[in-house]
């Protein structure tokens, strides 16, 4: 199959640009912390958006597991770089901060004056701008590369040789890494590092020439150089990279995995803005339950006090501290910064492993997200505000560099010992209060700690079984869901032999993630269910539930304890291996139209006027003018054909054939990213003002549409032009599918459904347990679980309103936060039992369906996104 097939959709960099002319500066936004609220839509550059999607998701994306980065073999590394033209309307002429394209000169001069500057390009971001990784070290040899290759490796593979290895823990470089401006308009994390990178290239003060006789400092200067050229937030496709680390549909992201990977840091520190006060992590409660937090909390909150002690002592003219009487900020200097772990005991927490550093302390580091103090004025900082931020962010990384310098070997001693405990598939022990006076290391964290921090226990299993054959729902999402396991490095292989396991038979060839290996953290945080912390703490910050597992459309089993035996013979894998395959000798084959790869391919099918038709057993038939259609299909989309038999065939006279299906959306970039990684390439924005101008001259974008995708306000006032001309083209047969309220307030405008919809707490996200009725659209390749955020759920339906999917009516909300507020009808217990899916069907052949789940949400929820396409196709031809 192709590789990361799914994830890396969006992902190609394929857009080559020789100029950006084009691209603007945002308008003004409020300001956010640096893990804020997504507020940015995308950048809008020369390019459409929509052909920038489609552009990008056509670009191959290489492998990013182990070893992808091809790291330097000696060093110094130092290339010719490519330098980028300056921007016309480059945001950081604002601030005075240092343009992307100022970067490839000043590195390039670096380089050339000291022997202790490397710079290697990591990827590109959506627009094609080269991602820097800058390396400071004490030049080395090929030899001593090679031995400081091998010993990295060691330590995540074998621990206990690595732990008695005396020429290793003297020799070892251990690498420290600090990242900026994942968050295209928080820029002065940037600034700061190159600051500390120029001061280390020539300074020979003692201490520096230690430090980098001693360790690597590893530099990504700018994670988002689109928006820091624009000033967005978001990546150029209107994604916030730093919620995209366990989905990797941006570039930016799948760089940060891949580096992550590469570095294997002792320590890493992601650099945003702005929250009134410099803060400097560990967060606060609720804390991962798969992180070795005994092993992260030490050393994570004294470095954050070093920090404190050294910022404070700094005096930087400006600078704001925290008022621990108050829980507010100051100009007057009262010996604190911001610590979460210390200062916020709900709503910062370290939960989801979606941003930087929390995704990066899977991978054996002590972790933090540093906020820089002074915000935006309007669409950037000010210079002045400026020049502060950049003074506090070097004084910070400083402060960091010397902290690790002097507690390496401690450090090193933990992140072993947690690649140790992974692989002897030792029992997860929570941290909670009684553990808390016997953790070895740093003790000024064990006052804050209270049962709010206490770590919820975890039962590992002795592995993830991924089947193949009849007990999987979908092949394609099953080999989606492994691609993306590989991609983060996560170690899985497959049955040799058919294996039975607890009374469960699994065919040779099924996937089995052995829980007994050094990331066994990341592995199970990105498969396990999770768990329904609603009543632990009153908010969370961001995200509550993921899984790949319950959410990606595979069926995945949970197989034993981590303490059982070996599951059979399992043979490592390194890459997914392709099934594509096309019957010779058959004028009709068949194909499963189950996961997102099906409709990929059924949509590329269609686009080349192959005849296609889909069958109530969820097969697609496909006829003998479409077989070259479907050669290619094999090649591009890895689709196992098989032949159809004589009732397949006789079954189409009663099959509706297919069309290539046109999409009007309205809604943002969650639903243009999702439609687009769905095949559906005939995209048409339309909007509520831009259908009121066009209903007199037939210009409203509806005209060639099939189906109205809803994800967000569509609304025309009553007895206006526009309202009369959707309700024609609906009395003609034209469908509306959509999401949330929204969707449901017009389907019911139009005459499609009736009933009342009812929205859950704003807040509330998670997975939920739902059911499929007898007979619904659903049926075919049905799931067991979807994802809220939030809940709507839909009641006192109509006549002609059907519920095509349930809420659980005993215990519908199974992990994430979600509780009832107000009056207490807006929580998991309301929407017991109830419908959140629903269809109609006008006598015009219009239909309707609305999810009040979240089949777009961040491009994450896999499995729903291929029942959004299930719905668009019977919506559209009745199928």
């Amino acid at each position: 199959m192709r590789l990361q097939r799914t994830i890396a959709g969006l992902s190609g960099a394929a857009i080559v640009v020789a100029s950006f002319a084009g691209v603007t500066t945002a308008a003004a936004a409020p300001d956010a912390g640096g893990r804020g609220p997504e507020t940015d839509t995308a950048s809008q550059g020369a390019p459409s958006f929509a052909e920038l999607v489609r552009a990008a998701r056509t670009g191959p994306a290489a492998k990013a597991s182990d070893g992808a980065i091809d790291m330097p073999t000696s060093y110094p590394y130092q290339p010719e770089l490519t330098v980028y033209p300056p921007e016309e309307n480059d945001a950081t002429r604002l601030n005075e901060t240092i343009a992307y394209s100022d970067l490839a000169p000043r590195l390039t001069e670096l380089m050339a004056a000291s022997d202790r500057v490397s710079t290697q390009v990591v990827g590109q971001s959506t627009l094609g701008r080269d991602l820097y990784l800058v390396t400071l070290t004490a030049p080395e040899g090929r030899g001593e590369t090679a031995r400081q290759t091998k010993w990295r490796d060691e330590i995540r593979t074998d621990p206990v040789k690595a732990a008695r290895n005396a020429e290793l823990a003297a020799g070892y470089k251990t690498p420290i890494w600090i990242s900026s401006n994942i968050h295209g308009n928080e820029w002065e994390g940037t600034d700061a590092a190159m600051q500390v990178i120029e001061d280390l290239a020539t300074s020979q003060d003692a201490e520096t020439l230690a430090l980098l006789e001693n360790h690597r400092l590893y530099f990504s200067l700018t994670l988002n150089p689109d928006g820091r050229t624009a000033a967005t937030r978001a990546t150029t496709l209107g994604l916030d990279a730093n919620r995209d680390m366990v989905t990797g549909t941006t570039p930016e992201a799948r760089s940060f995995v891949a580096t992550t990977q590469a570095l294997q840091p002792l320590y890493a520190a992601d650099f945003h803005g702005y929250t009134n006060v410099l803060q400097v992590e560990p967060c606060g409660p609720p804390h991962g339950e798969n992180y070795e937090y005994d092993l992260f909390i030490p050393h994570g909150y004294a470095l954050a006090l070093q920090v404190e002690a050294d910022v404070v002592d700094a005096e930087i003219p400006g600078n704001r501290y925290f008022n621990p009487a108050t829980g507010g900020t100051t100009t007057t200097n009262t010996g604190y910064i911001k610590i979460p772990y210390r200062d916020t005991p709900s709503g910062w927490d370290d939960y989801p492993p979606i941003f930087t550093a929390q995704y990066a302390a899977y991978h054996g580091a002590v972790t933090a997200t540093v906020e820089l103090p002074m915000g935006r004025t309007g669409a950037t900082t000010t210079p002045q505000n400026a020049r502060i931020n950049t003074e506090v962010a070097r004084v910070t990384i400083e402060s960091m560099l010397r902290y690790v310098a002097a507690n390496s070997d401690a450090m090193l001693a933990d992140q072993i010992e947690a690649f140790g405990r992974g692989l002897a598939g030792a029992p997860k022990d929570a941290l909670t209060t009684a553990d808390v006076s016997a953790v070895p290391g740093p003790d000024e964290w064990k006052e804050h700690w209270d049962f709010v921090d206490d770590q919820d226990p975890v039962e590992l299993p002795r592995a993830y079984v991924i089947p193949v054959g009849d007990a999987q729902r979908s092949g394609s999402d099953a080999e989606a869901l492994v691609d993306a396991l590989l991609f983060h490095g996560v170690q899985v292989g497959t049955l040799a032999r058919t294996t039975t396991v607890g009374g469960v038979t699994y065919p040779a060839g099924s996937f089995v993630v052995d829980m007994h290996q050094p990331r066994r953290g990341l592995a199970n945080v990105l498969l396990d269910l999770g768990t329904d912390i609603s009543a632990k703490v009153p908010s969370m910050y961001d995200v509550s539930a993921w899984s790949l597992a319950y959410l990606w459309g595979a069926t995945v089993d949970k197989v034993g304890s981590t303490t059982d035996p070996a599951i059979g013979t399992v043979v490592p894998l390194h890459r997914v291996p392709q099934d594509g395959v096309l019957p010779k000798r058959a004028d009709h084959v068949t194909f499963d139209v189950a996961g997102v790869e099906d409709y990929r391919a059924l949509n590329a099918l269609l686009d080349a006027g192959a005849p296609v038709w889909l069958l109530d057993d969820g097969r697609a038939v496909v006829g003998p003018e479409g077989l070259a259609a479907a050669a290619d299909v094999v090649v591009e989309h890895d689709i196992p054909f098989e032949a159809a038999t004589a009732e397949d065939v006789a079954a189409l006279d009663d099959a509706t054939e297919l069309e290539d299906v046109t999409v009007a959306y309205v809604g943002t970039q969650d639903d243009l990213l999702s439609l687009t990684e769905l095949g559906f390439d005939d995209l048409v924005r339309v909007t509520a003002a831009g259908v009121q101008a066009g209903a007199a001259t037939g210009t409203t974008g509806l005209e060639e549409a099939d189906v109205l995708w809803v994800g967000s306000s569509f609304s025309l006032p009553a007895g206006s032009a526009g309202r009369a001309y959707v309700q024609e083209w609906v009395d003609a047969g034209g469908s509306i599918v959509g999401r949330t309220n929204q969707a449901f307030t017009v389907a019911s405008t139009y005459g499609l459904v009736s009933g009342t919809v009812v929205a859950g707490n704003s807040s509330g996200n998670g997975i939920v347990d739902v059911d499929t009725p007898e007979g619904s659209i659903f049926t075919a390749y049905e799931q067991e679980t979807s994802f809220v955020y939030p809940a709507y759920w839909f009641t006192n339906l109509g006549e002609g309103t059907t519920a095509e999917q349930l809420y659980d009516a005993d215990e519908p909300f199974l992990a994430g936060h979600w509780r009832a507020t107000g009056a207490g009808t807006n929580g998991p217990a309301s929407a017991a039992g109830n419908a959140a899916v629903v269809s109609g069907e006008a006598e015009s052949g219009a239909r309707a369906v609305v999810f009040g789940t979240s089949p777009f949400y961040r491009t994450h929820t896999k499995g729903a996104m291929s029942q959004a396409a299930q719905a668009i196709f019977w919506a559209a031809t009745g199928s």
